[in-house]
């Protein structure tokens, strides 16, 4: 039955939208933060955007990626993000497993919400920008 499975709570887990110095100007990139004093293993993201803009409902591509192993107190980089997508709800679905037990958990950022003015000091990757746990 549904209520015999256990669904183990997710914590010390962030995803970070970071602004960036590249080559052609700033970029915008997601991280995953581990900050476990382990390793998570079999990490799947699933990244999409959706919402409405001028009353259309808009969606974007379902984005996966797989990172073998994210070490302790680290963190990856997932995916470079354009602005454009910033009006819609930004999704990171994360799932990963540590000691052979599966966790996930759902990362929205809001319409608006990927700006400065919720910027904030992500830690481990030592740059500002807004981060979920």
């Amino acid at each position: 039955m549904i209520k015999d499975i256990h669904t183990p709570e997710v914590t010390d887990i962030a995803i970070a939208v970071v602004r960036e110095a590249g080559e052609e100007g700033d970029v915008w990139n997601v991280y995953l933060v581990n900050l476990k004093d382990v390793a998570i293993e079999s990490v799947l993201v699933s990244s999409t955007g959706y919402g409405t803009v001028n009353d259309e409902p808009v969606k974007t591509s379902v984005l996966r990626h797989f990172l073998d192993r994210v070490g302790p107190m680290s963190f990856v980089k997932i995916e470079p993000i354009i602005e454009d997508v910033f009006v819609l709800n930004n999704e990171y679905w994360v799932s990963f497993y540590i000691d052979k037990v599966i966790h996930d958990k759902k990362f929205i950022f809001l319409p608006g919400t990927i700006n400065e003015a919720f910027f904030t000091s992500v830690p481990i990757v030592f740059k500002k920008g807004v981060m979920i746990k």
